[in-house]
């Protein structure tokens, strides 16, 4: 099989830049000459095996780099930026905005930015617009989503913050649980740690010291939270540090950051990387056994599972999702191609969206996006109890998946025909952006088609997708 063409200008060029060197002292170190060095810098021509074989060996280069999802997210966000009716020109070619993406990625993050802050200011109109008794507004808190673009945009994976929470996690493993390590290193800081039976999770008064844990929440989510204020009270500075880097535009955006990067940093405590990494490839990704292995509860597991991103000992990437019994998307993270809709629901035809009729059940689904590529997808629901009779009871479900070319790493996977073209259901991003002209479950036009209506005829939509 013919080996994929790279086309990597920008990663190529910001290497080089963080190297200091000039094209010329560049393409001498890999032994190309500078015309040939551009043409790759330019997208004009494909990363050579020679350059690959010199970056590995000559700058220390992990080459798999070069194929990061970071252009197919910018492709994915500016096809769904572009089908915005503000847009009422043709759309740009997909072919264009590939070009873009790897040629541009500067200039396609500030189209996007431009984009959301339109969005941004309409809703904020259309927030008004309700105040005033108007119809049809949907505000939206512009601070979540620029977090979330954050997390996006890093693969879900904080370097930094990751290896603290290892390098905490590996010491505490060596006598003691890392629960038992958290309480013990926050007690000799002078804390007050109690259970109490209480609506809330956790409650700490910074006057007093004291940290109140419910006694009623299950012990994965207890130890959680436990380590969550260990991250906010020991590693202040390094949470600081890194959201200076990421330069929030707004106090509120830092705020809501620094807590998911305390939550981050507890998934990382919990489920330390290295010994974790080993574990999911011993178990085959068996989310019960690595939930009684790490004390973590599957939803725990799935979302670590997204963020094994580390630079040269890479998981599979995996794509995380949960929604409620609307569902609406409440938590997203994707390390794979296949994004989520910044505006509306998911696709109905996810199997997500059936774990709710099966409770206690994993549900399996092959699945294949309109860009033609496939996946494994895994579901299951989570019920989070209030720890009394009155106490109401969250439902979620949650989705975990990855490209169809790892099933055979998932447990879940056995005895699935994944080279069966038949076994694959069709499934989009969100009805406005889909193209498909004939899904059964479509809600509403996809917003770049023409549609035809012909009163003499109905077939499954009251319209034609043409």
């Amino acid at each position: 099989m013919a080996m994929q063409k790279i086309y990597a200008g920008a990663k190529l060029r910001e290497l080089r830049g963080r190297a200091g060197l000039t094209q010329r002292a560049f393409s001498d170190r890999l032994g190309v000459s500078v015309p040939y060095l551009n043409q790759m810098e330019n997208n004009n021509r494909p990363i050579s095996t020679k350059v690959l074989v010199g970056l590995a060996d000559t700058f220390d280069f992990d080459v798999s780099e070069l194929e990061s999802a970071d252009e197919a997210r910018l492709v994915s966000d500016m096809k769904e930026a572009l089908a915005d009716p503000v847009f009422t020109g043709p759309a740009p070619a997909l072919a264009d905005l590939r070009l873009a993406a790897a040629n541009a990625p500067t200039l396609a993050r500030a189209f996007l930015d431009l984009h959301r802050g339109y969005k941004q200011t309409h809703e904020r109109l259309a927030s008004l617009d309700e105040a005033l008794g108007r119809e049809d507004a949907r505000p939206a808190p512009s601070p979540w989503e620029e977090v979330r673009d954050f997390f996006h945009y890093c693969d879900n994976y904080i370097d930094a913050v990751d290896r603290a929470a290892e390098q905490f996690s590996t010491r505490a493993r060596a006598g003691q649980s890392v629960a038992q390590a958290a309480q013990t290193t926050l007690e000799d800081r002078g804390f007050t740690i109690n259970l109490a039976h209480t609506d809330q999770l956790r409650h700490f008064d910074p006057a007093t010291k004291t940290l109140t844990l419910s006694r009623d929440a299950a012990t994965a989510t207890r130890t959680f939270q436990l380590l969550l204020q260990l991250a906010l009270s020991t590693q202040d500075d390094l949470l600081e540090a890194t959201l200076d880097l990421a330069r929030f535009q707004s106090d509120a955006a830092r705020s809501i950051a620094k807590v998911g990067l305390a939550n981050y940093f507890a998934g990382a405590a919990l489920m330390p990387y290295t010994a974790f990494l080993q574990a999911t490839q011993d178990t085959r990704h068996d989310l019960e056994l690595l939930s009684a292995r790490f004390g973590a509860s599957l939803e725990q597991v799935a979302h670590r599972l997204s963020t094994l991103q580390r630079t040269g000992a890479k998981g599979i990437p995996f794509f995380f999702v949960r929604v409620d019994q609307a569902g609406t998307i409440t938590k997203r993270h994707s390390a794979t191609t296949l994004q989520f809709a910044r505006y509306g629901g998911a696709c109905p035809l996810w199997n997500v969206h059936r774990a709710f009729e099966t409770p206690g059940q994993f549900l399996r689904q092959l699945a294949q996006t309109p860009d033609g590529v496939r996946y494994f997808c895994l579901a299951r629901d989570v019920s989070k109890t209030g720890g009394s009779y009155h106490a109401p009871t969250r439902r979620y479900a949650i989705g975990l998946g990855c490209e169809v070319q790892h099933a055979g790493a998932l447990v879940y996977a056995d005895h699935m025909n994944i080279d069966t073209d038949a076994a694959y259901e069709p499934i989009g991003i969100s009805c406005r952006i889909c193209e498909r002209p004939n899904c059964h479950q479509r809600a509403v036009p996809p917003l770049e088609r023409n549609l035809k209506v012909d009163p003499n005829r109905r077939d499954m939509l009251p319209y034609q997708v043409i």
